[in-house]
């Protein structure tokens, strides 16, 4: 076993704290002279998929305290005993969610962002409990129509949002999207604000590392930061 290397070990926590510290400044900065700067400001989900568990408890050790995960068994096993150590973790689901894993999802993720289609909400109305961790849903909106990628057809939007809340009455707060890489992510961001509003949903999840600073200026509520907050994942 090689020997505990402390500089090596502090060098790397500097690193993430700096990160974390000048993505606040930006977040900060931004939302201050955006047209909703009166709001709210938005939450940093530090994504943690395929990240290494130093860097995570190095995140938790700088203060960061909302995390999101792809994959709910990676959750499972990257987060149990972590949650059981500090309650105050916000665990988020920002990956697709098959109906299999719907039950373990529910006990785990404070927030599910990839509820996209009808079977998948009859799933977490049959699952969800009293005491389901699971307190906030966001519909994810596929804003480009990729064949590839989840998420509703903004044309079908209204309905299914009627549908889960009226119907299921599930606790949908908002939506989330993630733009096309070869478009202006600007007018994804747009037209999502403007689905919201129509819907009556407050929360938006929308902006990665190379385009959050635009999605706040559209009043994103919450952004997604993986490499920018961690520098590179393993493979």
């Amino acid at each position: 076993m090689k020997p505990f290397n402390y500089t090596k070990w502090r060098k790397k926590l500097n690193q993430i704290f700096e990160n974390r510290n000048k993505i606040m400044n930006e977040i900060t900065k931004t939302h201050n002279s955006s047209g909703h700067a009166n709001n709210t400001k938005p939450t940093l989900v530090a994504v943690s998929k395929k990240q290494e568990d130093y860097k995570i408890d190095m995140a938790l050790s700088c203060g960061q305290l909302v995390f999101g995960e792809n994959r709910v068994q990676e959750a499972l096993k990257r987060w149990n005993l972590r949650i059981k150590q500090n309650h105050n973790i916000q665990l988020r689901l920002i990956g697709p969610l098959q109906t299999n894993k719907v039950k373990d999802a529910l006990n785990i993720f404070n927030v599910i962002e990839t509820l996209d289609r009808e079977k998948l909400a009859k799933c977490i109305k049959e699952n969800y409990e009293n005491d389901s961790k699971t307190d906030e849903l966001y519909i994810q909106v596929n804003t480009g129509n990729e064949s590839q990628k989840g998420g509703i057809n903004p044309n079908n939007l209204n309905e299914f949002v009627n549908y889960c809340k009226i119907d299921l009455k599930l606790p949908i707060v908002g939506l989330m999207c993630i733009p096309p890489l070869d478009e202006e992510p600007a007018m994804h961001f747009c037209l999502l604000k403007k689905l919201a509003e129509k819907n009556k949903l407050k929360k938006l999840s929308m902006g990665m590392s190379n385009d959050f600073k635009e999605a706040i200026k559209f009043g994103a509520t919450s952004v997604r930061l993986g490499t920018l907050f961690f520098g590179p994942r393993q493979n």
